[in-house]
C-alpha cells in the first residue's frame, strides 16, 4: 500500500466531514453473503411491484456490473433529523393530522447528497488525478446498507435499517464508486440489536416479520409510496394517519435516544407539510400539491397517490362534519383509484 494512498484516504474522511457528512468509510464492493441475502428476498417475491428490484438483479451486488473497474466504494452518511423526537411522536398520535415521514420534511436528499458526493470527488480529482467514480445516493442499483455497514457507518438492525451507536439511525446514506485501490476501513464485526425487537412489536403491519425479514409488500412505506394501485383492504386501517411513509420502527428504537438533530439546512421540515390537518391535505390540488412539494422527494408519489393515502387516514380519522365533508368532496374525482378509497373511507364512517 502506498503512503500516497493511504494519506489520500485520511484526507477523505477529512474532506468528506467538512462537507458535513457525518460519518465516511471506505470498503471493498465485495457483498457475496447480501447478495444471497437478496436474492433469497426477491425469490419470495417480497419486494412486492417493486419490479426494478428484480430486474436489476445482481448489478446491486456486483458493482462492477454498475461500473467496470470498481475497486473502492468511499461510504457516506449525512443526519437528517429535522427536529426532536417528541414532534414526530405527537404528529402520529393526532389521528386529525397527516403523519409524513422525518426524511421527506425537508428538501430531496438525493439532490443534497448527490451534490455533496460530486463536491468531494472533485477534491480527490483535484489531489490524485484524474480517476473514474460514479455518485448514487438512493439513486441506481446498490446495496447501500451493506455497503454502509461493511465500511464501518453502522450496522443493520432487525428493522433492516443501518443503525449507529452514536446516532441511531436517523440519516441518508451516498456512495462514490471508484476504481481508486484505497485503504479499506474495518467494518462491523457485529450487530448492538441484542434481545430487543421493540421495532418487530410496534410495526402497525407486521411487515418485519422476523428479525432482518422485511416484507415490503405489508410496510406502509411501500404501501403508501411505491405502490401504485390500490391499498390492499385489510392494510388500510393498520396505516392510520400516515400518508407518506412511516418511522415506527424508529421511533421506539432504543438506540435512537442517541440521535442527533440535523445541522444541514435544506433538512429543516417545512411549514406546509408539519401539522397538516387530514382535511386540508385532501383539498389540495394538484398544483397547491405540486408547490408544496417543490424540491421535496413527496413529489414522486403524484397527486393522485396524494389523495389515496389522505383518504384512507381520513377513513381512519374521528368522524366529524369537516373529515364527511372532505370526502364527499372528493367522491365523484375523475380518478377510479382516488373514489374507490373515498368510498371505502366513506363507509368507515357510515
Amino acid at each position: 500500500m502506498s503512503e500516497s494512498l493511504a494519506t489520500l484516504a485520511r484526507n477523505i474522511h477529512q474532506w468528506g466531514h467538512a462537507l458535513g457528512f457525518d460519518r465516511v468509510g471506505i470498503t471493498d464492493p465485495g457483498l457475496e453473503e447480501d447478495e444471497r441475502h437478496l436474492l433469497n428476498w426477491l425469490g419470495r417475491g417480497w419486494h412486492g411491484e417493486m419490479d426494478y428490484m428484480a430486474r436489476h438483479g445482481t448489478r446491486r451486488s456486483r458493482a462492477a456490473e454498475l461500473m467496470p473497474g470498481t475497486q473502492r466504494v468511499i461510504s457516506v452518511r449525512m443526519n437528517y433529523l429535522p427536529h426532536a423526537l417528541g414532534e414526530a411522536r405527537s404528529a402520529l398520535e393526532d389521528p386529525a393530522s397527516g403523519y409524513i415521514s422525518r426524511y421527506a420534511l425537508g428538501r430531496d436528499y438525493h439532490k443534497v447528497l448527490r451534490s455533496r458526493l460530486k463536491r468531494l470527488t472533485r477534491r480527490i480529482e483535484k489531489a490524485a488525478g484524474v480517476f473514474r467514480c460514479r455518485v448514487f445516493t438512493d439513486s441506481a442499483p446498490v446495496l447501500e446498507k451493506a455497503l454502509a455497514q461493511k465500511a464501518g457507518l453502522g450496522w443493520i438492525g432487525k428493522h433492516t435499517n443501518l443503525l449507529a451507536e452514536d446516532s441511531g439511525s436517523w440519516f441518508f446514506i451516498g456512495e462514490i464508486y471508484t476504481n481508486l485501490p484505497l485503504p479499506a476501513d474495518q467494518p462491523r464485526q457485529q450487530e448492538h440489536c441484542g434481545e430487543c425487537q421493540a421495532c418487530i412489536d410496534v410495526c402497525p403491519t407486521d411487515a418485519i416479520i422476523a428479525p432482518y425479514q422485511l416484507d415490503a409488500r405489508r410496510c406502509i412505506s411501500y404501501l403508501t409510496i411505491e405502490l401504485k394501485g390500490s391499498i390492499p383492504l385489510s392494510l388500510r386501517p393498520l396505516i392510520g394517519n400516515r400518508i407518506y411513509g412511516c418511522d415506527d420502527c424508529q421511533l421506539v428504537c432504543p438506540w435512537n435516544r442517541y440521535a442527533q438533530l440535523s445541522a444541514e439546512p435544506d433538512f429543516r421540515a417545512r411549514t406546509p407539510l408539519t401539522n397538516l390537518a387530514l382535511t386540508q391535505a385532501m383539498s389540495w390540488s394538484e398544483e397547491t400539491f405540486l408547490r408544496h412539494t417543490e424540491g421535496s422527494a413527496m413529489r414522486r408519489i403524484g397527486h393522485l397517490q396524494w389523495l389515496r393515502n389522505v383518504a384512507v387516514a381520513l377513513g381512519n380519522a374521528p368522524r366529524t362534519e369537516s373529515v364527511i365533508a372532505a370526502l364527499r368532496a372528493r367522491a365523484t374525482h375523475p380518478s377510479e383509484m382516488v373514489r374507490e378509497h373515498v368510498d371505502w373511507a366513506l363507509q368507515r364512517h357510515s
